[in-house]
């Protein structure tokens, strides 16, 4: 793991996919609320170290861990070194996905948006005590799957990442019985994010028909709603919504 700053008695945060993006900004976030926050990366490790950087420079505290959350052996590394670290995780952020990228395998958005997420409660568990939160990010393309129409680009990571929630959602009694709180952060296309510069790219009349509905969340708007999410009183499994107005008249659940 990389530098830290003074993490004393903080909550002990880790956000994976952390080095750009949403799971940046959270960072960022919890880390000025007075949260230690580990950000997770698989490849680009002189950005998550910058963040950290300018995160510490900012007064807060922070650390970064390699690991590809799709390698059960590299979860179980990344875990362990956390609890040896610092003794206990206090929030498990899942915000890593993926699923667009043109050489992953047919297979590669399940692993990553169903497997993987499920696969990092199942190991970080154990050392979450109770009042520990996990967070689930999500869209509401996957959140509302088989509900709403889907840009056929982005069906894969839909499917898939519903499939990731409905599987965390199964767990809710054991996560219950343990202490453990799960939050879902739902949101519509979010501006500035990679996925959204790869469906301009790959199909723009998607991206152009959720803008018709309104200005898209930003960045900064989604990772507030996730930190809140990391100490907000609410019952197991519960969803924040943020964005995508016309998604309301469906039935939430």
């Amino acid at each position: 793991m990389g530098e830290t700053g003074n993490s004393g008695e903080q909550r002990i945060v880790l956000i994976t996919g952390a080095s750009r993006g949403i799971g940046a900004e959270t960072a960022r976030l919890a880390a000025a609320r007075g949260d230690h926050v580990i950000i997770n990366y698989r490849e680009k490790r002189a950005r998550a170290e910058r963040l950290a950087a300018d995160i510490i420079a900012a007064g807060g505290s922070a650390s970064t861990a390699g690991a590809d959350i799709t390698d059960l052996e590299s979860v179980r590394a990344l875990i362990e070194g956390v609890v040896e670290r610092f003794g206990r995780l206090d929030v498990l952020v899942l915000n890593a996905s993926g699923g667009l990228e043109r050489q992953a395998s047919p297979d590669y958005a399940m692993a990553i948006n169903r497997d993987a997420q499920l696969g990092l409660v199942r190991t970080a568990l154990p050392h979450m005590h109770s009042g520990a939160r996990i967070v689930f990010v999500t869209s509401h393309q996957a959140h509302f799957h088989g509900r709403k129409p889907v840009p056929a680009d982005y069906e894969p990571i839909a499917a898939s990442k519903r499939a990731g929630e409905d599987g965390l959602r199964a767990m809710i009694p054991e996560l219950t019985a343990n202490g453990v709180g799960l939050n879902v952060v739902s949101g519509d296309m979010i501006d500035g994010t990679m996925i959204v510069r790869l469906l301009e790219r790959r199909n723009p009349d998607a991206v152009s028909a959720r803008r018709d509905h309104g200005p898209l969340p930003t960045i900064e708007d989604f990772a507030a709603a996730v930190v809140a999410a990391t100490t907000a009183e609410a019952a197991p499994g519960h969803t924040t919504y943020i964005g995508g107005t016309d998604y309301m008249l469906a039935n939430r659940t």
